[in-house]
């Protein structure tokens, strides 16, 4: 089947089952996850729309996230859009499948998962509050320039490579001007989604943004000291923007309609940018430059130990949703530095992720189910995509997830050690983890080094996170209610055009015999 019939028969598949065109409001995607605005939450078909061999995954936030992992979901979306368009009025929606039934134990791996899509329900509940609500505005607008930041960060990259091999000097210019370009001009582009995601017009944002990063500024004195371009970087652009919308609401209101065209947009910009130059710029410029004196210091004094915290924590925050925040902290240390110290730290949490899941694959031999969604969704987890792993597999389990942030902090510590030991290692750009990351790794000792210290991480928080997770991570209770065999649900095989396995024998559960063919069984997550 050719690539682009290919995602549009994944959109097919996934458009019923999230109630048809009508009951779609909005789409978007972001690095791996396609994101739906949906009118009426209860057409959706959870069950069968894991069970598609192209879904990793779900996750319900602000919007209900279908992963497809990275490439893919760039791929489907548009082909999702005009499947919507093109059906919107006529598209039949889809019955949500039939939850399962009282008391019934949860090991199968589509019952797991619905008990995972309850915890996220939960967690979203509590974590409503303002701040975190804040946070994750923060993070809308930072994740929209995570591809330019990946292509601009391996463009980077390979440009240090060829330099310090002395390969094609006529090239290597052009390679930093495309790897720089994007970077220069960030806290533009930051402007522009700031004043979209609070509601003023999104180019008065980048206008007022463009300001920090115009040479002109290097002939102002603002605080007895002479400004420099950039001086600020993202968090003054993010500043200067959120000032500009609340200048415009102020003007809408009381500026006459007559006048609005001309007065709004002129005292906005006016008004918003003396600010910026006279202030903003000053106080975001102290502020990016204690993040990296702070981030330098911590990894030097302390890395073990904060490698460690950072690493066991940051699966937590996948979890909430909230780790998207930290984009801004690791965009000012690629300004500054040319590359962020931290996500390779925090990266080591995927891999202690995808320790414990190994670990449960063994420790539940006979659960054909949950083996099935571990066995699909092991590949994303190694790319660092580990929400299909921490929603379907380790969240609901209860111990697993603690275990495998045990195998996150070891790793991170790992990292970390050697930071503080004086061989740092960054990565050029935000987004991807796991061996995604290694195209995108910087530091001070050489290309070689790093990789090594990043892999030698990678390995340990796999080995931790096995070793916590097989030996802690299961009380004989959970063994007995999860190490048994189980058929697929219905709504599943039925999803996936299978056809139900045959009944388990006699024997019961502990029959070696019993459970279901695998040959027979749809693919998991």
């Amino acid at each position: 089947m050719a690539t682009e019939d290919k995602n549009r028969a994944t959109a097919a598949a996934i458009l019923p089952l999230v109630g048809g065109p009508a009951n779609v409001a909005s789409v978007a995607h972001c690095m791996t996850r396609l994101r739906l605005g949906l009118h009426d939450r209860s057409l959706v078909d959870d069950e069968a729309l894991k069970a598609l061999p192209a879904v990793m995954g779900v996750v319900e936030d602000d919007t209900y996230q279908i992963v497809l992992g990275p490439g893919t979901v760039a791929r489907v979306t548009p082909e999702f859009e005009q499947l919507v368009e093109e059906g919107r009025e006529t598209a039949p929606a889809a019955s949500p499948a039939p939850a399962p039934g009282p008391g019934a134990a949860p090991a199968t791996a589509e019952e797991l998962a619905a008990q995972g899509a309850a915890i996220r329900a939960e967690r979203k509940a509590k974590n409503a509050t303002p701040f975190k609500l804040f946070l994750r505005r923060i993070a809308n607008i930072f994740v929209p320039l995570i591809p330019a930041l990946i292509g601009c960060g391996i463009i980077a990259g390979l440009n240090g490579l060829l330099v310090n091999l002395e390969w094609l000097p006529a090239v290597t210019p052009a390679l930093a001007a495309m790897a720089s370009g994007f970077m220069a001009l960030i806290a533009v582009f930051v402007g522009y989604n700031t004043a979209k995601e609070f509601g003023g017009t999104p180019i008065l944002g980048g206008a007022v943004a463009a300001i920090i990063v115009f040479p002109g500024v290097a002939n102002i004195d603002a605080f007895g000291q002479t400004l420099s371009p950039g001086q600020g970087g993202v968090l003054g652009a993010l500043g200067a923007a959120v000032l500009a919308v609340y200048v415009e609401k102020w003007c809408r209101r009381w500026v006459p309609e007559a006048l609005d065209v001309l007065v709004t947009p002129t005292l906005t910009v006016l008004v918003s940018g003396l600010v910026t130059i006279f202030g903003l710029m000053y106080v975001a410029g102290e502020v990016s430059s204690a993040i990296g004196t702070f981030a330098n210091w911590l990894l030097s004094n302390g890395g073990a130990g904060a490698g460690f915290v950072l690493g066991g924590l940051f699966l937590p925050l996948v979890m909430l949703g909230l780790h998207q925040a930290l984009i801004p902290i690791h965009t000012t240390l690629i300004e500054q530095q040319g590359y962020t110290v931290l996500l390779p730290i925090l990266a080591m949490a995927g891999a202690g992720q995808v320790g414990a899941a190994v670990a449960v694959y063994f420790r539940l031999p006979r659960n054909e189910s949950i083996r099935r969604t571990i066995k699909s969704a092991l590949p994303a987890g190694l790319l660092g995509v580990g929400e299909p792993l921490i929603y379907g597999v380790s969240l609901p389990l209860g111990r697993p997830f603690v275990t495998a942030c045990v195998g996150g902090a070891f790793g991170g510590g790992f990292v970390g050690l050697f930071n503080q030991l004086g061989d740092t290692v960054g990565s050029t750009a935000i987004g991807p983890s796991g061996w995604a990351l290694f195209p995108l790794l910087d530091g001070n000792h050489g290309l070689g080094s790093t990789i090594a210290i990043y892999g030698g991480g990678l390995l340990v928080g796999y080995v931790a996170g096995f070793l916590a997770t097989y030996f802690f991570g299961f009380g004989k209770e959970l063994l007995a209610e999860f190490n048994v065999s189980r058929e697929p649900s219905p709504s599943t095989v039925a999803a996936t055009g299978g056809t139900p396995p045959a009944p388990a024998p006699a024997g019961g559960p502990d029959h070696p015999d019993s459970g279901p063919d695998p040959a027979k069984a749809p693919a998991g997550v």
